[in-house]
């Protein structure tokens, strides 16, 4: 079952549940499938073409919850939070900080990275490798925070 077939289904047993929050996210997904398959005129997305985008979704979200926050607005950020979590579902599993570390700690090593000027050579291949599995910000964080020991 393909990524827009599970979210159609999702939306029809939100629609008889009444849950109009999950029924927001879920509609905000199936459009975002639909405009990237027009931009690719009218063909299925592959796997990793829809991971990108729930991706790009699940960053919105968070995004817009952080403001809504900052802002005081706590309703707003709210329903940002319940979208994220909504699509989050749909993800695979992140992986752990640990977990990360570990990656980051092998990246440097095959790299020969020794320094924060070095940032570049080791994010290149680390967020090809963990895309999908782990929050590129997280990422980013745990590479700064090895370069400069």
């Amino acid at each position: 079952m393909t990524l827009k077939d599970k979210i159609n289904n999702d939306i029809k047993n939100a629609m008889k549940a009444k849950e109009r929050e999950k029924l927001e996210a879920l509609r905000s997904i199936k459009s975002a499938i639909l405009n990237a398959e027009s931009e690719k005129a009218g063909s299925e997305l592959n796997e990793e073409k829809e991971l990108g985008m729930l991706q790009k979704l699940l960053k919105q979200r968070k995004d817009s919850a952080e403001l809504y926050k900052e802002q005081g607005r706590d309703d707003l950020a709210k329903d940002e939070e319940l979208q994220a979590a909504i699509i989050e579902e749909y993800m695979p599993e992140q992986m752990s900080e640990d977990d990360v570390r570990a990656e980051v700690q092998k990246a440097i090593e095959q790299t020969g990275a020794s320094g924060p000027s070095d940032m570049g050579k080791v994010m290149g291949p680390l967020v090809g490798k963990l895309k999908g599995k782990a929050d590129g910000k997280l990422i980013s964080s745990l590479v700064k925070e090895e370069l400069n020991k």
